[in-house]
Parts: structure tokens; sequence; C-alpha cells
């Protein structure tokens, strides 16, 4: 049976319980009315009668968060787990000394505002996304009640536009033709010659050994990648998707790594892009970043990062009429949903011209 009380100018209600033959009453308040607290207190008893447990112990939000991040997140990548960390570091800082029944729809949404400020609405989404899933635990868990991250608004600044992430296929052609006259420079202008003329990852890249690549075929293997920062594991570890594939690629450009071999020494390690001076055993993404920027500022090409040859590679494909499917699986991605929400912008414009190839052929048909 409970009881109301009000305290000030709130009420509380307080449910008598008996607990491994000790009392443990059910305490909570901070309703506005003492029709409230007579809602509340009832939900609670119905769900009491029926054996689902109450739990009303006052718990740290991030206290509850860094039990839930190493309770359910101890098998995800080394990458990943440094993200979910640095959104524990944020919660400690934001509700310090705050419990997680104490956050509220409109305190989470203030937090989320503060946290947007002068990050991206991407940096923003990921980190609602890691709070969103540990508060569904806690309300399955009983600690809470209510979904405080239901509907939250995300903002922050705009993430740099699709099209501003890869080249043109002119300058594409511009950037592959300077960095086969620069080799004799240095490794680095194969690793980027690899990336523009591949579309792999840098981890899958800076991996890669003497025995991924077949000659006679024409194609690379890529299974594994390189822990080259410290948020990712020593050595080889698997590919993103923890999936092998084995793409096809031009004559020349193996042509190119063929001699290159024939004339480089291997190395402890196996590794083709081995670095002896590197910490990481290998071109790090800084040096190979560089040279790119050098190099396109060369060309007056647009900048673009290492990781834009991806996106640079995947474009060209597809402006020329390469199967989504195909460039999605070359790529290695999940499904070809990823691919079609990165490449967005450019599949409607592909789309467009589709539309008028299509209207052109059955025009063409009548004649």
């Amino acid at each position: 049976m409970a009881s109301f009380q009000k305290r000030g100018k709130k009420w509380q209600y307080t449910i008598s319980r008996m607990v491994n033959g000790k009392a443990k009453p059910i305490r909570k308040g901070g309703f506005r009315t003492r029709k409230e607290a007579m809602i509340a207190a009832t939900e609670v008893e119905s769900k009491l009668l029926k054996g689902i447990s109450i739990n009303v112990e006052q718990v740290l939000f991030s206290d509850y968060f860094e039990s839930w991040l190493y309770t359910y997140k101890t098998n995800v990548k080394m990458n990943t787990l440094e993200r979910y960390k640095n959104t524990l570091k944020t919660i400690k800082e934001y509700f310090e000394g705050i419990t997680i029944q104490k956050v509220t729809k409109r305190s989470y949404q203030q937090f989320l505002n503060d946290y947007a400020i002068g990050r991206s609405k991407v940096t923003v989404r990921k980190l609602n996304t890691h709070v969103r899933a540990c508060v569904k635990d806690a309300i399955d868990e009983g600690l809470i009640h209510i979904d405080f991250t239901r509907n939250a608004t995300i903002t922050g600044e705009a993430s740099k536009k699709s099209e501003e992430k890869f080249l043109n296929v002119e300058e594409s052609n511009k950037l592959l033709q300077e960095l086969n006259k620069q080799l004799d420079r240095s490794p680095t202008y194969y690793l980027l010659l690899l990336g523009l003329t591949s579309g792999m990852r840098f981890g899958e890249i800076v991996g890669l050994q003497r025995k991924d690549f077949n000659f006679l075929h024409n194609t690379i293997t890529i299974n594994k990648t390189w822990g080259y920062t410290k948020r990712m594991p020593d050595g080889h570890g698997p590919t993103k998707t923890n999936e092998t594939r084995t793409i096809t690629m031009d004559h020349n450009t193996m042509q190119i790594f063929k001699k290159w071999f024939e004339s480089q020494p291997d190395n402890i390690e196996r590794l083709v892009f081995y670095s002896p001076s590197s910490k990481y055993k290998t071109i790090s993404n800084g040096v190979a970043n560089k040279v790119l920027k050098n190099t396109l500022n060369k060309i007056h090409a647009n900048q673009i990062s290492v990781h834009g040859l991806r996106h640079t590679h995947a474009s060209v494909l597809l402006y020329q009429g390469v199967s989504i499917y195909y460039v999605s699986k070359r790529l290695g991605h999940t499904d070809i949903n990823t691919t079609m929400n990165v490449y967005t912008h450019l599949v409607k414009e592909l789309e467009e011209k589709s539309q008028q190839v299509t209207k052109e052929i059955f025009e063409s048909m009548y004649v």
C-alpha cells in the first residue's frame, strides 16, 4: 500500500515492501501533484504484483555507462572501443555527480546542444547512438523508466559535402600521371597510386604483403589490415568487415608494382610499405597526406585526403557506368545501402543521366 507526502512544493510516494524479511520501502519524489505521484505509485505496485523487479538503486550516469561499456562491448574493434571511451569521458565531464535517474529529456537535449558546439553533426549523432543503446538496456534492467534519448534533436556543423571529398575524372587522370612520374622519389607515391587505382582503405593498403599480389591474374587479395595508430591493434588485424575480397587490377598498375618488387629488398614484416624508421613500421597516414597535398597543389587540383582517394576511385567507376553492385563489393562495403548512402549525391546525378538515356533509347525505336 502506498502513502503520499508533500515535501515542500513536490509530492513523494512511499510503497511498503519486504525483501528477505527486511523492510525495503520504495520512495520517489519530485511529482508536481498528488495525482501524478498516485499514478506513478500504481504503476510500480502493478509491476511488483507481476513479479517484475523494481530497481531503486541510484547509480551515477557515468558509472552505469562505464559498466555497460565493459559488459556489452567486449568484442568491438579497438578503434570502436576508443570511440566509446571518448563518449564515457564526455559523460563523466558533463554529468559529474549526476545519477542516470536524474537525467531528463530536457537536460539530455541541453547536453547534446552544448556538445555540438564546434563539432560536426556526424560526431554528435555517433555519441547519441552510444548513449541511446546504453539507455535502452538501463530501461530493460528497470533502472530507469523513460528513454530520455528518444526524439533527441541532433545539431552541429555540416559535414563536408560528398562532392568535395573526391576528385573528378579529369583531376584523377592528372593525379595518376603525376604520381607515376614521381615513383622514383619515394615509396609513398606507390602507396598513393595504389590508393587511387584500387579503392582500398588505408589500413588495408599498409597491411599488404607481396604474397597478396597475383601478377598472373592481375589481382590483389585483401584479407587484413595493419595497425598504424595507437588506437589500433599492433601488427596485422582483420578487415573492417572481417571478410576477404579479391579485386582485379589494371595491368599497368600491376606491372609497376612487379617491377618495384624486383628492385626492392624484402623486410622482416614482409610489408609492401614497410618503413623501419616509423613507430608503426609502415608509411604513416600523416606522411601520405602531406605528399598527396603537395602533389595536388602541383597539378592545381582540389584538396582531398588519402581516404578521399578511395572515394575518388569509386566515383570514377560510377561515372563510367560501372555497376554500383560491383563497386560496393570492390570497396568491401557490408551491403549496397552503405555505398548508396556514401555516394548519394553522385547516384542522383547518374539517375538523372539514366533517365535521359532511357528516354532516348525508346524514342530512337520509333525511327
